[in-house]
Protein backbone atom coordinates (compact mmCIF):
# COMPACT_ATOMS: atom_id res chain seq x y z
CA UNK A 1 0.00 0.00 0.00
CA UNK A 2 1.08 3.93 -0.99
CA UNK A 3 2.30 5.96 1.69
CA UNK A 4 1.18 8.68 -0.47
CA UNK A 5 -2.03 10.04 1.06
CA UNK A 6 -3.59 10.97 -2.87
CA UNK A 7 -2.58 7.35 -4.55
CA UNK A 8 -4.61 6.38 -1.77
CA UNK A 9 -7.43 8.60 -2.53
CA UNK A 10 -7.25 7.75 -6.24
CA UNK A 11 -7.20 3.95 -5.29
CA UNK A 12 -10.47 4.58 -3.51
CA UNK A 13 -8.91 3.39 -0.17
CA UNK A 14 -9.68 6.20 1.56
CA UNK A 15 -12.61 8.27 1.24
CA UNK A 16 -12.69 11.70 -0.16
CA UNK A 17 -15.46 13.99 -1.83
CA UNK A 18 -14.70 13.73 -5.56
CA UNK A 19 -16.97 15.87 -7.77
CA UNK A 20 -15.16 14.51 -11.38
CA UNK A 21 -13.05 11.55 -12.66
CA UNK A 22 -12.03 10.65 -15.85
CA UNK A 23 -9.14 8.83 -17.04
CA UNK A 24 -5.76 11.01 -16.08
CA UNK A 25 -7.06 12.91 -13.37
CA UNK A 26 -9.60 13.02 -9.93
CA UNK A 27 -10.92 16.11 -8.83
CA UNK A 28 -12.01 16.52 -5.20
CA UNK A 29 -12.92 18.45 -2.18
CA UNK A 30 -10.22 19.69 -0.22
CA UNK A 31 -10.68 18.60 3.34
CA UNK A 32 -9.02 21.95 4.81
CA UNK A 33 -12.07 24.25 3.29
CA UNK A 34 -10.50 27.52 2.78
CA UNK A 35 -14.43 28.82 1.22
CA UNK A 36 -17.05 26.30 -0.03
CA UNK A 37 -16.22 24.82 -2.93
CA UNK A 38 -12.15 24.44 -3.14
CA UNK A 39 -11.57 21.35 -5.05
CA UNK A 40 -8.21 19.60 -5.90
CA UNK A 41 -7.35 18.73 -9.21
CA UNK A 42 -5.38 15.58 -9.29
CA UNK A 43 -3.22 13.43 -11.64
CA UNK A 44 -4.26 9.66 -10.89
CA UNK A 45 -0.28 8.77 -11.65
CA UNK A 46 2.01 9.54 -8.92
CA UNK A 47 3.67 12.16 -10.07
CA UNK A 48 5.40 14.29 -7.48
CA UNK A 49 5.14 17.84 -9.03
CA UNK A 50 5.39 19.59 -12.18
CA UNK A 51 8.48 18.90 -13.63
CA UNK A 52 7.50 15.41 -13.39
CA UNK A 53 4.33 15.44 -15.85
CA UNK A 54 4.54 14.19 -19.62
CA UNK A 55 2.65 17.20 -22.17
CA UNK A 56 0.05 14.67 -22.28
CA UNK A 57 -0.38 14.21 -17.85
CA UNK A 58 -0.19 18.04 -17.85
CA UNK A 59 -2.94 18.55 -20.71
CA UNK A 60 -5.02 16.32 -18.73
CA UNK A 61 -4.89 18.06 -15.47
CA UNK A 62 -5.59 21.45 -16.69
CA UNK A 63 -8.28 20.33 -19.25
CA UNK A 64 -9.44 18.97 -15.81
CA UNK A 65 -8.88 22.60 -13.74
CA UNK A 66 -10.17 24.59 -16.64
CA UNK A 67 -14.22 22.28 -16.58
CA UNK A 68 -14.24 21.97 -12.87
CA UNK A 69 -13.16 25.74 -12.38
CA UNK A 70 -16.09 26.39 -14.42
CA UNK A 71 -18.47 24.05 -12.92
CA UNK A 72 -17.39 25.58 -9.24
CA UNK A 73 -18.11 29.14 -10.57
CA UNK A 74 -21.57 28.53 -11.92
CA UNK A 75 -22.16 26.49 -8.25
CA UNK A 76 -20.92 28.99 -5.97
CA UNK A 77 -20.94 32.38 -8.13
CA UNK A 78 -17.35 33.38 -6.70
CA UNK A 79 -16.36 36.79 -7.34
CA UNK A 80 -12.82 35.59 -8.11
CA UNK A 81 -11.47 32.27 -8.36
CA UNK A 82 -7.63 31.70 -7.17
CA UNK A 83 -5.72 28.61 -9.02
CA UNK A 84 -2.89 27.51 -6.91
CA UNK A 85 -0.07 24.97 -7.36
CA UNK A 86 2.87 24.81 -5.34
CA UNK A 87 6.14 22.55 -6.32
CA UNK A 88 8.56 21.73 -3.25
CA UNK A 89 8.90 22.51 0.25
CA UNK A 90 10.27 26.15 -0.32
CA UNK A 91 7.26 26.87 -2.54
CA UNK A 92 4.84 25.49 -0.15
CA UNK A 93 4.12 21.91 -1.17
CA UNK A 94 2.60 19.81 1.75
CA UNK A 95 1.68 16.81 -0.33
CA UNK A 96 4.31 15.48 -2.86
CA UNK A 97 1.54 14.01 -5.18
CA UNK A 98 1.19 16.88 -7.75
CA UNK A 99 -2.47 18.30 -7.80
CA UNK A 100 -4.26 22.08 -8.16
CA UNK A 101 -5.86 23.71 -5.89
CA UNK A 102 -9.01 25.52 -7.25
CA UNK A 103 -10.31 28.15 -4.11
CA UNK A 104 -13.23 30.34 -4.68
CA UNK A 105 -12.36 33.78 -3.24
CA UNK A 106 -14.20 36.33 -1.69
CA UNK A 107 -13.36 39.55 -0.21
CA UNK A 108 -11.78 39.46 3.23
CA UNK A 109 -11.53 35.86 3.28
CA UNK A 110 -8.44 35.92 4.90
CA UNK A 111 -6.80 34.41 2.17
CA UNK A 112 -3.08 36.50 0.43
CA UNK A 113 -0.55 35.97 -1.73
CA UNK A 114 1.89 38.13 -2.13
CA UNK A 115 6.01 38.46 -3.25
CA UNK A 116 8.56 40.87 -3.06
CA UNK A 117 8.87 42.55 -6.36
CA UNK A 118 12.13 42.93 -7.59
CA UNK A 119 11.51 44.84 -10.99
CA UNK A 120 14.85 43.64 -12.70
CA UNK A 121 16.33 46.46 -15.87
CA UNK A 122 14.91 44.92 -19.24
CA UNK A 123 18.68 43.56 -19.48
CA UNK A 124 17.95 41.08 -17.11
CA UNK A 125 14.64 39.93 -17.64
CA UNK A 126 16.52 39.02 -21.23
CA UNK A 127 19.28 37.03 -19.78
CA UNK A 128 16.70 35.13 -17.47
CA UNK A 129 14.42 34.77 -20.88
CA UNK A 130 17.83 33.36 -22.78
CA UNK A 131 18.41 31.13 -20.10
CA UNK A 132 15.00 29.26 -19.94
CA UNK A 133 14.48 29.70 -23.70
CA UNK A 134 17.92 27.69 -24.16
CA UNK A 135 16.47 24.80 -22.08
CA UNK A 136 12.98 24.66 -24.93
CA UNK A 137 15.13 24.10 -27.61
Amino acid sequence: MSACVFCRIVAKEIPATVVHEDEHTLAFMDIGQVNPGHVLVAAKAHRENVYALDDAQAGAVFRSVARVARAVHAAFAPPGLSVYQANGKPAGQTVFHFHVHLVPRHEDDGMSLTWPVKNPPREKLVEYAEKIKAQLG
